[in-house]
């Protein structure tokens, strides 16, 4: 987990190279964690980004989960090629123009 948590964090840095139209931003805080469910076999993971400024870093956050989990996955390739990576989304955002959003649940 320690290797993807550092593939999260790179690829929240390398966010503007990626996507089209994203620019540099000067990321003050980025946070990969990952929750273990035994029971189901799944690995929950999130990504907390922040930045001074009037910008958003969804994508940057969105980013990172994803290269953490395609991290994980190919660690774990050899063992069940049959991974799925789903459900990736937005939980949380505060600032920028749009304001506050929290996902609700379904």
């Amino acid at each position: 987990m320690g290797v993807a948590r550092v593939a999260g964090i790179m690829g929240v840095k390398k966010t503007s190279e990626l996507i089209p139209m994203c620019h540099p931003l000067m990321i003050t805080k980025c946070h990969v964690e990952f929750e273990l469910d035994a029971e189901h076999l799944t690995v929950i993971a999130s990504c907390t980004v922040k930045v001074n400024g009037q910008t958003g870093v969804e994508m940057e956050a969105l980013t990172g989960v994803n290269i953490a989990l395609l991290t994980i996955y190919d660690m774990c390739k050899a063992i069940d090629k049959g991974m799925i990576i789903s459900d990736v989304c937005l939980m949380e955002k505060q600032g920028g123009k749009s304001g506050h959003y929290i996902r609700e649940e379904a």
